[in-house]
């Protein structure tokens, strides 16, 4: 399938928490959650290389209406509940058309 939505989301996790914040946000690979839909085709969690607590997401959808609805889902959700009690501040979204690129890991 070929992404035709995505973000980008730059987390700020509060001091020392981010390896927890790493470990929920792969939590979106699970069976069942988010990030291992057939919908979603590209899940990519990174570390800043200058702050531990900085994280970032990329994330690749067969839709934006795919994501939305997935994103509705209770799995979803109970990942995004935790994501909040560990965050120092709001996260930052930079929403994107993928055109071509690759990913392997």
């Amino acid at each position: 399938m070929i992404p035709t939505y995505g973000f980008n989301a730059t987390l700020t996790a509060r001091p020392g928490m981010g390896d927890r914040l790493v470990d929920l946000l792969l939590t979106g690979l699970d069976e069942g959650s988010p990030g291992a839909s057939e919908y979603c085709v590209v899940y990519l969690v990174s570390r800043s290389a200058s702050g531990p607590d900085v994280v970032h997401v990329t994330e690749g959808w067969t839709s934006e209406a795919d994501h939305h609805r997935i994103f509705a889902g209770a799995a979803a959700q109970a990942i995004v509940a935790q994501i909040d009690g560990l965050l120092a501040k709001e996260s930052e979204y930079t929403d994107y058309v993928p055109v071509r690129g690759k990913a392997a890991f």
